[in-house]
């Protein structure tokens, strides 16, 4: 019951929209929809494995703590220095009568010496234990150091564990008989600390009390040099010891040996990682937030246009729009730009093919339907003269069915031929000088005349060269020659002029014939039209200039048609002819 009361408030139509829990649902719904997103989970998870491997190498590798151990160092040799001045000055100076014959020491030969045997007593400065002792517990006391006091031979004198004042009571705390011991797992973790912060430093020992040149540092000392040593201990924690001699008229009474309490770097290299700990929370939060942020503004579009691109492959709607991200200036934007040209294009492909098809079953059915008839009424004519008149018939339908197959053959081939050949070099000189001259030689029953002439604009290449495939662009100027000569006259002529400019290069097809009616000047490149009243039905399958435009349009250039007029006196205009016009560009 209490879970159905708590849950009843989200189900109310009456919640406001902009309410707690109404963002509540909505939080819950951004995160959970950003979680299915592989995108989105790549780049958080990058993004924290690079800040985690940053804050690995700063935890482990910190210059923190080999800086905090020379400060250490430096801080306890002149903390060493002192107490060793000030335990020089409080040891017991033992001089007892010396008497000195200075007969005995005029008879002294050299390498002969004044020994304990003849009398003299040597000088020492022996350490009072007792007398440095309170001065080595006022001085130590406070830092939290232990300071062990060693004689030249390094016998241990003085250890700060031990000081203590008249009427204190020691207390040490000795082990439980029943303390278990330690574990498995307890005894790995103590073994990996020992290993991660033993690095290459050497492990530390407890030397006995006769044994204090055991340590390097003590026997350095014990020789007037004052030394430094870093260990760890067996649970891993570094330990720092500096010796110090102590000496009175540069002679060396003792060394003083202090050392860091076992753990004091650990705490603070653990509280400053501690801190590292915090930040590196704090910045993984920030990265997770502007993570997903990012991966929003690359995760949503991508998703979308996925969405959109399997629509168009399901063909859901006749035409499907793929979302407009080229506002953005990045390469979200450009895949949209992309994807919507290669629709777009894809879907004007289709269109023309789904158009051509129909044109072609259009034009096919015509002569197909005639030639059915001929052949059906062929049977039932009695007289020489029909049959010979329907076998006509046939034969013409016939050669009308190849004309087009072929035509038809050639423009479905066209679009695949010119993906699939690369663009090369074309010298569009000679290719016209032997277009022309081949369409001079074939055709001279017609009594048209074909002239070929070149011009350069100012500033233009001295050549005629540009990119594209040679026998199409051959292609598009037979055709467009072929049609001005099927419309010129007899003794007419078909002038060829190609125009090299900056930017490319104009063909330019003019004849003689009675130009092009005005209202068809925009159909003449469909497919299958045409406009012959001078021929007889059926002779043109009304391909090649669709044929030509489809050319010039794929190597990115134009193609129009105009008429040519001229002006009377009175000035009433005249059609002259018609004027085919081809740009190509540069390429």
């Amino acid at each position: 019951m209490t879970v159905e009361t708590n849950e009843a408030p989200l189900e109310r139509p009456s919640e406001p929209a902009g309410g707690i829990l109404a963002t509540v649902r909505r939080v819950r719904r951004f995160v959970a929809f950003k979680g299915f997103s592989s995108l989105t989970r790549r780049i958080v998870l990058l993004n924290l494995a690079g800040l985690c491997a940053l804050v690995s190498g700063i935890l482990y590798l910190s210059e923190f703590r080999s800086g905090l151990i020379d400060a250490r160092i430096q801080s306890l040799l002149v903390q060493g220095e002192i107490i060793a001045a000030a335990i020089a000055s409080s040891a017991q100076v033992e001089t007892n009568a010396i008497t000195l014959d200075p007969d005995r020491l005029l008879e002294l030969q050299a390498g002969e010496s004044y020994g304990p045997e003849d009398g003299f007593a040597p000088l020492e400065f022996p350490i009072n234990p007792e007398r440095v002792a309170p001065v080595l517990r006022r001085l130590v006391g406070p830092t939290r150091t232990r300071a062990r006091i060693y004689d030249r031979e390094g016998q241990l004198l003085l250890d700060s564990r031990s000081l203590y004042s008249r009427g204190e009571i020691l207390r040490f705390d000795l082990p439980s008989p029943n303390e278990p011991k330690p574990g498995f797992l307890e005894r790995a973790w103590l073994g990996l600390q020992l290993w991660f912060g033993r690095g290459d430093l050497p492990l530390y020992r407890e030397m006995g009390p006769q044994a204090g040149k055991s340590y390097p540092e003590v026997a350095s000392a014990a020789l007037g040099t004052k030394a430094s040593e870093v260990r760890v201990d067996e649970r891993g924690q570094v330990v720092v010891s500096v010796a110090v001699p102590i000496q009175r008229f540069r002679a060396i009474l003792g060394v003083l040996l202090l050392s860091t309490q076992s753990g004091e770097i650990d705490a603070a290299v653990k509280a400053e990682r501690f801190v590292i700990v915090r930040v590196f929370l704090v910045a993984a939060a920030v990265m997770v937030l502007l993570s997903v942020l990012l991966a929003g503004t690359i995760a949503d579009p991508v998703r979308k246009l996925a969405a959109a691109a399997e629509r168009v492959r399901r063909r859901i709607k006749t035409r499907v729009e793929i979302p407009d991200f080229t506002a953005r200036a990045d390469e979200i934007g450009h895949l949209s730009g992309a994807l919507r040209d290669m629709t777009s294009a894809l879907y004007n492909r289709i269109e023309a093919i789904e158009s051509f098809a129909a044109d072609v079953a259009h034009e096919l059915k015509n002569p197909l339907t005639s030639l059915r008839s001929a052949v059906e009424t062929l049977p039932l004519a009695k007289t020489d003269s029909s049959r010979s008149r329907l076998l006509e018939v046939i034969q013409h339908d016939v050669k009308r069915l190849d004309r087009l197959i072929s035509d038809i053959s050639d423009a479905s081939r066209l679009d695949a031929e010119l993906q699939r050949q690369e663009a090369v070099t074309v010298d569009l000189k000679q290719l016209l000088e032997m277009v022309v001259g081949l369409a001079q030689d074939v055709r001279k029953d017609d009594g048209v005349n074909v002239s070929l002439a070149f011009e350069r604009a100012a500033g233009a290449p001295q050549d005629f060269n540009i990119a594209g495939h040679a026998s199409r662009l051959g292609q598009v100027v037979d055709n467009l020659v072929s049609n001005a000569r099927s419309f010129s006259p007899q003794g007419g002529s078909v002038r060829v002029i190609c125009r090299r400019v900056k930017d490319g290069a104009e063909i330019v097809v003019d004849d003689d014939g009675p130009g092009i009616r005005p209202d068809a000047l925009s159909r003449i490149f469909e497919r299958f039209y045409t406009d012959r009243p001078h021929q007889g039905f059926g002779q043109n399958s009304g391909l090649g200039l669709s044929i030509s435009r489809q050319i010039v349009e794929a190597h990115g250039g134009r193609i129009w048609a105009e008429n040519r007029t001229v002006t009377d006196p009175d000035g009433t205009p005249h059609v002259t002819g018609a004027r085919f016009i081809v740009r190509l560009p540069a390429g």
